[in-house]
C-alpha cells in the first residue's frame, strides 16, 4: 500500500487551498483526460487551484511543484500519479502564544516509529527521513499539545514551520525556569519544583531519574541518614511529607529500606515538590507536598522500554486499545536474589548494619534473602473532548526472609523469620470541561499499607509477630472557574476515612495487644489564582473538620511573586497546615532490628493533631540563563510527640508533646548553557525542640543541620555523551553521649545507658562526591538505547550518620558506642532501551 503524501507551501494562506481530489476532477473535465492514481496517495492533500489559463503540461508541472507526487502524461488521454519518496525531512520552530518566545526543551514525538527529540535553545527541531504520512505530537509542560502530519511540516524551500503552542486554560501557574539544575527539572511561578522524568538529563551519582533522590538536589531538602525514605524538608521528619501518586496518598516510599525510590519513573510525567505556599487543595503534610503524576494523554501510539542495572530490572508499555482507550503498565523487580552484585553488597551492608541479620554469632549459622518489586497500571479513556476518565493502580512490596540455625549439644535447630512491607493503591478520576470557563475533577482513591513481621528468636525459643496496617479511602471534588485569561477560581471538597491497626503477639510468655483507630476528616477549600504581567498571586483558605474530635482547623495560604524588573523578583509564601497521621519509633518491639516505625492515628490527647505555621520571603535574579535565589524561612510545627522523633537519649521511652522551630536561609545559584549546567546551593538553619515536660525543655533537633552545601556540574561532552559531577558537604548530626564516669544507670531490674545533655554533641562533618556518565545511541531506526554509569561516594569517604550507645553485655557499668555508617564507594550501571 502506497503512503499518503502532500505538501503545504510555507507562508501561503491555507484558506484558499482545496482538496487535490477536487482539482483532479476539475482538470479531467477541462482537458478531457483521465488520472490514474491510488486514492490513498492523494487523500488529505490540499493545494491552491492551478490557473485555468494553463495548458495541460503547464498544469502538470504546477502539480509536480506543489506536491511530493509525480504527475506524468502518458499521452493526450491519460495522466499517471505516483509517489516520489516514502520519507521526507521536516523541521519546525516552537513558540509560546503570549510573547512568542521560543520554547526550549519541548517534546516532539514521531508517533508510531519511536523517534523523538527536544527543541533546542531557539525552539527548533528537525527530523530526517521520516514517513511522509507520519503524525508528530508537539508538547510542552503548561501548554496545549498539538499534532501535525509530516506533510504539513514539509517545505520544498527547506523553511521551518513556525508552531505556536497555547497556554493551558486551567494553568495560570506557568513555568518560570525551563532548565533548573538539569534538563527535566523546571520551576513554576509559585516556587514549586517540577521534575519531568521523560526529559530528565543527568544528576551526579544517579543512573536513573530516581524521583526522591533527585529532589535532594534542592536547597532545604536533606536526607539526614542518606535514605530517600527519610527526606527532611526544612527540618521536618519523613512522615511529615505528603506523598501522592496520581492523587493516591502513599504511606511507603523506599525499597531497600530507603536507599532506592519505590516509584518507577518511566511513566511519570511530572513531580511537583512544594515546600511552602501550597495550594489549599492539599493538606496532611506539615513539611512538604510531593505530588507525582503519570502520563495523562491518549496518544494512540504503541511505545515502551526496559532496563536493567546491578540492583533491578524493569519494563513499561503504552498500549493503545482503541482511539479513545489506552493502557499504560510498568513493572520492576530486584535481581538481587539471583545475582549478588557489588552494588547489592554495599546496599545490603548499609541497610542491615547493627541488626540481627548482620549480628555476629559463634553458635548461629544465619542466612537471609531479600527482594523487592513494584508495578503500576493506568487505564485512560477519553469519552470525548470534554470528558476524560482515568483508573490506576500501584503496588510496592519489600520482602525479607531470615533463617537461623543453632547448634547445641550436637543438635541443630532451625528457625525462620520474615518481614513483608507493602503499599497498594487504587484510584480513579473524571475530568469534565463543561464550558470554556468551568471544569471539574472528581477524584477517588483507596490506599493500603502493611507491615507483617515474624521474628523467631532461637536463644529464647520465642516468636514475636508484628502487624501495622493502614486503610484509607479518599474522595475529592475540584471545580475550576476561569473568569478570564488572568484569573482562576478553585472551590472544592475532600473527605477522608483513615483506619489503622497495630498488633503485637509474643509466644513465650504469651502476650497479645491489638489497637484499632478510625478517623473521618472533612475539608472545604477555596482559592483564587491571578497572573498578569509582573504579578502572580494565589490566595486560599482550607477549613478542616475532624468528626471524631468535633474540631475545626482553619488554614490560610498565600503565595505571591512580584517581578520588579526583567531581572529581579520578590517572593512571599505562607501557610497553615495540619497532619492527622504520624509514625512512632518502637524501640522495644522492632522488626528484626530493621524497621522500627509504625503508622498511628492522632488521638487528640496522647497523640495530638500536628499543626504547622510557616512563612518565607525571598529574592530572585534571572538573566542570561543565570538564576540566583535567596529565601529566608521560619517554621513552627506543634503537636509532635517524643515517640515519633527516634530519640537516642534519656527521652527514648518517654511520652510527651512538644514542638520544633526551624528557621534559616536557602541560597541557590545556577548557570545553564547549551553545553552545561553548573550550580551551588547553601542552606543555613537552626532547628530546636521544645518539650515542656523534659529537662532541659529546649535542645537541638535530631536533624538540626546548621550548614549544608551542594555543588554540581552537568556537561555535554558530545551530542550523546554527558557527564555529571557533584558533591555534598554538611555538618554532622547531633547526638547524645553518656555521662562520663557514670555511663549506665539501674532502673529496677534493667540497666540503661545514663545519657548526658540531649543532642549536645555533633558527629563529624558529612562529605560525599558523586559522578555519573551517560551515553545515548540508536540500536535501530525505531529503538533508542542509553548506557549510564554512576558512582556514589567516589572517594569512599567514611561518614558516620548516626551514633548511639548501648549497655556493654560483658560489663554492665560500661556503654558501648554504636556508629551507623553511610554508603561507601558504590558503583552502579544501567542499560536501557526505548521504542
Amino acid at each position: 500500500m502506497l503512503l499518503c503524501i502532500g505538501c503545504i507551501c510555507h507562508g501561503q494562506n491555507t484558506a484558499k487551498k482545496v482538496p487535490l481530489t477536487e482539482i483532479i476532477v476539475s482538470i479531467e473535465k477541462q482537458f478531457n483526460v483521465k488520472f490514474s492514481y491510488a486514492v490513498e496517495d492523494v487523500a488529505n492533500i490540499a493545494i491552491e487551484k492551478p490557473n485555468t489559463s494553463f495548458s495541460l503540461q503547464e498544469t502538470i508541472d504546477y502539480l509536480n511543484s506543489k506536491t511530493l507526487l509525480n504527475f506524468k502524461a502518458l499521452d493526450n488521454r491519460y495522466v499517471t500519479v505516483s509517489v516520489i519518496n516514502k520519507t521526507i525531512s521536516v523541521c519546525g520552530i516552537v513558540f509560546s502564544d503570549e510573547k512568542k518566545s521560543p520554547l526550549i526543551g519541548g517534546s516532539v514525538i514521531v508517533n508510531g516509529i519511536g523517534k523523538s527529540t527536544v527543541t533546542d535553545e531557539k525552539g527548533k527541531f528537525q527530523f530526517q527521513n521520516i514517513p511522509i504520512n507520519a503524525t508528530l505530537t508537539i508538547s510542552y509542560l503548561g501548554f496545549e499539545s498539538r499534532q501535525f502530519t509530516a506533510n504539513e511540516l514539509f517545505s520544498a524551500q527547506n523553511n521551518c514551520k513556525e508552531i505556536v503552542l497555547s497556554t493551558k486554560n486551567e494553568e495560570l501557574n506557568q513555568v518560570l525556569i525551563k532548565t533548573y539544575l538539569t534538563s527535566g527539572l523546571q520551576k513554576y511561578l509559585d516556587g514549586s519544583t517540577v521534575l519531568n522524568t521523560k526529559k530528565f538529563g543527568i544528576l551526579p551519582g544517579l543512573i536513573d531519574p530516581d524521583i526522591l533522590q533527585s529532589i535532594q538536589a534542592l536547597p532545604g531538602v536533606e536526607s539526614a541518614n542518606e535514605s530517600i525514605a527519610n527526606i527532611n524538608v526544612r527540618g521536618g521528619t519523613n512522615d511529615q511529607n505528603l506523598v501522592l501518586w496520581d492523587n493516591i496518598k502513599m504511606y511507603h516510599s523506599g525499597h531497600f529500606f530507603g536507599l532506592i525510590s519505590a516509584y518507577n519513573p518511566n511513566l511519570t510525567n511530572k513531580v511537583v515538590v512544594s515546600k511552602n505556599g501550597t495550594s489549599a487543595e492539599y493538606s496532611d503534610g506539615v513539611s512538604s507536598t510531593i505530588n507525582m503524576q503519570t502520563k495523562d494523554v491518549v496518544n494512540n501510539v504503541f511505545s515502551g522500554g526496559g532496563g536493567i542495572n546491578l540492583i533491578s530490572a524493569d519494563a513499561f508499555l503504552e498500549i493503545p486499545i482503541t482511539k479513545k482507550l489506552e493502557l499504560h503498565v510498568s513493572g520492576r523487580r530486584s535481581i538481587t536474589d539471583l545475582f549478588e552484585s557489588p552494588t547489592y553488597t554495599k546496599y545490603f551492608e548499609r541497610s542491615f548494619q547493627d541488626t540481627e541479620i548482620n549480628a555476629d554469632s559463634e553458635q548461629n549459622d544465619t542466612s537471609s534473602d531479600f527482594y523487592f518489586y513494584d508495578y503500576t497500571a493506568k487505564l485512560l479513556f477519553d469519552l470525548n473532548e470534554k470528558h476524560q476518565f482515568r483508573a490506576n493502580i500501584i503496588g510496592i512490596n519489600n520482602a525479607l526472609d531470615y533463617s537461623e540455625r543453632l547448634t547445641n549439644s550436637n543438635e541443630t535447630e532451625s528457625k525462620t523469620s520474615n518481614l513483608s512491607q507493602k503499599n497498594m493503591g487504587y484510584g480513579g478520576n473524571w475530568k469534565a470541561q463543561w464550558n470554556p470557563k468551568l471544569s471539574t475533577n472528581f477524584i477517588t482513591y483507596f490506599s493500603q499499607y502493611n507491615i507483617d513481621a515474624s521474628d523467631y528468636r532461637v536463644e529464647t525459643d520465642q516468636r514475636l509477630t508484628e502487624a501495622n496496617e493502614v486503610l484509607e479511602t479518599g474522595t475529592k471534588l475540584n471545580a475550576h472557574y476561569k473568569s478570564s485569561d488572568n484569573l482562576n477560581f478553585l472551590l472544592g471538597y475532600q473527605f477522608n476515612e483513615t483506619g489503622m491497626l497495630n498488633q503485637t503477639t509474643v509466644s513465650a510468655p504469651f502476650y497479645s495487644s491489638t489497637k484499632k483507630d478510625v478517623l473521618l476528616n472533612h475539608a472545604l477549600f477555596s482559592e483564587v489564582e491571578y497572573n498578569k504581567k509582573n504579578t502572580y498571586l494565589r490566595v486560599g483558605l482550607r477549613l478542616n473538620y475532624f468528626q471524631k474530635f468535633e474540631k475545626f482547623l482553619v488554614e490560610p495560604r498565600i503565595n505571591i511573586r512580584q517581578k520588579l524588573s526583567n531581572q529581579f523578583a520578590l517572593k512571599l509564601e505562607g501557610e497553615f497546615k495540619n497532619q492527622s497521621t504520624t509514625q512512632i519509633v518502637d524501640f522495644e518491639d522492632d522488626f528484626l532490628g530493621v524497621e522500627k516505625r509504625r503508622w498511628v492515628l492522632v488521638t487528640d490527647n496522647e497523640i495530638p493533631i500536628a499543626t504547622s505555621k510557616q512563612g518565607s520571603f525571598g529574592v530572585e535574579f534571572n538573566q542570561s540563563q543565570l538564576n540566583i535565589e535567596a529565601t529566608g524561612f521560619y517554621k513552627i510545627v506543634d503537636g509532635i510527640t517524643a515517640s515519633n522523633q527516634g530519640f537516642y537519649n534519656n527521652f527514648q521511652f518517654k511520652n510527651a508533646h512538644g514542638s520544633y522551630t526551624a528557621k534559616g536561609l536557602e541560597f541557590l545559584a545556577n548557570k545553564t548553557a547549551r553545553q552545561y549546567s553548573a550550580w551551588v546551593s547553601y542552606t543555613f538553619s537552626t532547628n530546636n525542640y521544645e518539650f515542656d515536660a523534659f529537662t532541659p525543655a529546649t535542645f537541638p533537633n535530631n536533624v538540626d543541620i546548621r550548614h549544608s552545601m551542594g555543588l554540581g556540574l552537568n556537561y555535554n561532552i558530545y551530542k550523546n555523551l554527558k557527564i555529571a559531577v557533584g558533591g555534598i558537604w554538611r555538618n554532622g548530626l547531633p547526638y547524645t553521649k553518656p555521662v562520663e564516669g557514670d555511663e549506665t544507670i539501674q532502673n529496677g531490674n534493667t540497666t540503661m545507658v545514663n545519657y548526658d545533655s540531649p543532642n549536645s554533641e555533633n558527629l563529624d562533618n558529612f562529605m560525599r562526591l558523586d559522578a555519573s556518565l551517560n551515553y545515548n545511541f540508536n540500536l535501530s531506526q525505531f529503538v533508542k538505547a542509553s548506557l549510564t554509569a554512576g558512582v556514589i561516594n567516589v572517594t569512599n569517604q567514611d561518614n558516620v550518620i548516626n551514633r548511639y550507645y548501648k549497655v556493654n553485655p560483658n560489663d554492665s557499668n560500661d556503654a558501648v558506642q554504636v556508629d551507623n555508617k553511610s554508603l561507601g564507594l558504590t558503583p552502579n550501571i544501567s542499560f536501557r532501551v526505548n521504542f
